[in-house]
């Protein structure tokens, strides 16, 4: 799969997020790499400050990062429909993060 048809795939799954999120979302970037970090086995990652975890002193801040791997991901699925599940599921999980949900309640709700 491209990397152009994967991006698409990201912006499909963010369309499906409740605009009532999105709205909450706050200095946050969604971004596509290939791989991850040398030696992380990871389909996607947070990085930066969770919501719940900002306080009166978060100012002046890089934006938080949502990675989300393609070549990762690809290798795990079979069909195009997979890539399509798995890509939804990992951008959700990782929106999650943002707003302070561990990955422990992550797989007890489903989101894993």
């Amino acid at each position: 799969m491209s990397r152009e048809r994967f991006e698409e795939l990201v912006g499909e799954a963010l369309d499906e997020v409740p605009e009532e999120l999105l709205g909450l979302m706050n200095n946050v970037v969604i971004l596509v790499e290939d791989d991850p970090p040398p030696g992380e086995d990871l389909l996607g990652l947070y990085e930066g400050h969770a919501l719940t975890a900002r306080g009166w002193d978060y100012s002046g801040v890089l934006p938080d990062r949502i990675l989300i791997y393609r070549n990762p991901i690809l290798r795990i699925c079979d069909t195009d429909d997979d890539v399509i599940e798995e890509v939804a599921v990992t951008v959700v999980h990782e929106i999650a993060h943002h707003f302070g949900i561990d990955d422990e309640r992550l797989h007890t709700l489903g989101w894993a």
